[in-house]
C-alpha cells in the first residue's frame, strides 16, 4: 500500500455526543458486523477499517486517501447497515482526522473518553474489534500498528498512574473497603442478602478480590439458587440467616423491606459466638436493612449507601487528578506513533530523491565521457567523484527537510513531502 496518500479519520458518537436511544440504534451486534466491515474496506476510498461499537459508542476507524469521500461513505453505511435516517444521528457524529484520531483511539481505550474515568472493560471491548477486523483482514499495516500502540498506551496509563485505583460503583467501593478491614479476603466469609442486581455485582466484586467462600440468602429461593450457582456459593434458606450469621465476616444486604433486617441485639449475640472477631456490615439497602446503631459495637463496621457514596465521589476526584498525568501520557505517545507514521512517508521519498538524483548523474556522466574517449582513467574518476559531490551537495537541504518533518510529525499529508515530490517529479513515471 503506498502510504503517502493514506491519513487517519475517525468518525463517531458516544454517551456524550448522542442519546441511548440514537446509540443503541446504530450499535452493531456480532452478527451485523462482519457485513459492515466488508462493506467499509474497499481498498479505495477505505483502505483499512476497524469498528467499535459498545454501549456507549460507536465508532469507526479508517485509512483513507480521501477522509472527506471516506466520511461520506462511513456516514452512508451507518444509515444503510443500521436502517436509521440520517437526520436522525448526523448532528451527533463528530469526527477526527489525523493526530487527532490517534489521540482520541488512545484515550478511548486508556479509558479517559468513558462514563466512569478508569473502567477497565473499554480495553477488552476495543481488543474485540480489533480482532474481528484483523480476523476478516480488514486490517493493515498502519491500524494494526496503531491498535497495538493503543493497548500498549493503556497498559502504562495504568501502571504510571493511579486512575484506576480507586472505586467508582457502589459495589466495588463496598468490597474496597471490606479489603482495607480485613487485609485480605481468601480465608473469609461473606453472606449476601438479597439476590437482586446490586447483590449480583457485590458477589462478582468479592469473587474478583479472592473471597474464599459466599453464602447467598433470599426471601425467594430459587433465586438464591441462581446466584450461588454462579458464584459456586452455598445457599441459606432467608428464614435461618440468623443461625448462620455467625460464619460471615461480611455481610451485604440488599433487601426491599421496611424494618430493620439486622439490630444491635442480634449482632451482639453473633458476636460473642464469634468471640468478637471483626464483623463488616454493606448496608445496599434503600430503606436500610441495617440498624444504623451496630456501628457504636466494638469490632462491628458498617457502612450504607450514603458513606458509600461519599467514599465514591472522593475516588472520583482522584481519577480526575490521576486522568490529568494520563493525558501528558497519551500526547507523548501520539508524537511517538506520528513520527513512525511519518517515516512510512519520508523514507521512502528519500529514496526516490535519490534513486531520481543518481540515474540523472549516470546519464549525464557517461554522455560526457563518451565525448573525451581519450581521457585517462585518473581523470575519469576525478569527474565521476565530482558529479556525485555535486548531487550529494544539491541534494542535502531537500533531504534534511524531509527528515526534520518526519522528526516532528508532519504526517502522511505533510505539505512539505508532497511538495519535494513535485518539485523533483518523483511520481511523473506512476
Amino acid at each position: 500500500m503506498d502510504s503517502r496518500t493514506t491519513n487517519l479519520l475517525l468518525m463517531g458518537l458516544n454517551h456524550r455526543s448522542a442519546p441511548v436511544e440514537v446509540r443503541e440504534r446504530l450499535a452493531f451486534d456480532e452478527d451485523a458486523l462482519e457485513p459492515a466491515l466488508r462493506r467499509l474496506v474497499d481498498h479505495m476510498v477505505v483502505r483499512e477499517g476497524a469498528i467499535v461499537s459498545t454501549c456507549n459508542r460507536v465508532e469507526i476507524l479508517a485509512c483513507t486517501p480521501d477522509p472527506q469521500a471516506a466520511g461520506e461513505k462511513i456516514t452512508t453505511l451507518l444509515a444503510e447497515a443500521r436502517h436509521v435516517a440520517r437526520p436522525l444521528f448526523e448532528p451527533h457524529l463528530y469526527t477526527r482526522v489525523g493526530k487527532e484520531a490517534v489521540s482520541h483511539l488512545f484515550r478511548v481505550t486508556s479509558s479517559l473518553d468513558s462514563m466512569v474515568v478508569g473502567e477497565p472493560q473499554i480495553l477488552g471491548q476495543v481488543k474485540d474489534a480489533y480482532a474481528v477486523s484483523s480476523t476478516l483482514g480488514a486490517l493493515g499495516v498502519i491500524l494494526h500498528r496503531c491498535f497495538h500502540k493503543s493497548f500498549s498506551v493503556a497498559k502504562r496509563v495504568r501502571s504510571e498512574t493511579r486512575i484506576a485505583a480507586k472505586a467508582v460503583s457502589i459495589s466495588s467501593a463496598a468490597v474496597d473497603l471490606a479489603r482495607s478491614i480485613f487485609d485480605h479476603l481468601d480465608d473469609k466469609t461473606a453472606m449476601v442478602i438479597g439476590a437482586g442486581e446490586m447483590g449480583e455485582q457485590t458477589v462478582k466484586h468479592l469473587q474478583s478480590n479472592g473471597i474464599g467462600t459466599v453464602l447467598v440468602t433470599n426471601r425467594t429461593f430459587a433465586r438464591a439458587v441462581e446466584l450461588a450457582r454462579q458464584c459456586n456459593g452455598t445457599v441459606v434458606p432467608f428464614d435461618q440467616l440468623h443461625r448462620h450469621l455467625h460464619l460471615a465476616d461480611v455481610v451485604v444486604g440488599s433487601v426491599g423491606m421496611n424494618g430493620y433486617l439486622l439490630v444491635p441485639a442480634v449482632v451482639d449475640e453473633v458476636l460473642r459466638e464469634r468471640k468478637r472477631r471483626p464483623m463488616f456490615f454493606i448496608d445496599l439497602g434503600v430503606p436500610r436493612n441495617f440498624d444504623p446503631r451496630l456501628n457504636d459495637i466494638e469490632n462491628v463496621f458498617l457502612y450504607d449507601i450514603d458513606d458509600l457514596e461519599k467514599v465514591i465521589e472522593d475516588n472520583k476526584d482522584e481519577r480526575e487528578r490521576e486522568a490529568i498525568k494520563a493525558e501528558s501520557i497519551i500526547a507523548e505517545e501520539v508524537e511517538s506513533f506520528w513520527a513512525w507514521l511519518s517515516s512510512m512517508e519520508v523514507t521512502p521519498t528519500i529514496i526516490a530523491l535519490r534513486d531520481r538524483a543518481e540515474t540523472i548523474r549516470q546519464k549525464e556522466v557517461e554522455k560526457a565521457l563518451a565525448s573525451m574517449k581519450d581521457l585517462p582513467p585518473q581523470a575519469r574518476q576525478a569527474v565521476e567523484a565530482m558529479s556525485a559531490a555535486l548531487m550529494n551537495k544539491l541534494l542535502h537541504p531537500p533531504i534534511a527537510y524531509l527528515k526534520a518533518s518526519g522528526r516532528h510529525g508532519a504526517g502522511p499529508e505533510a505539505e512539505g513531502v508532497s511538495t519535494v515530490r513535485r518539485i523533483f517529479g518523483l511520481d511523473e513515471d506512476a
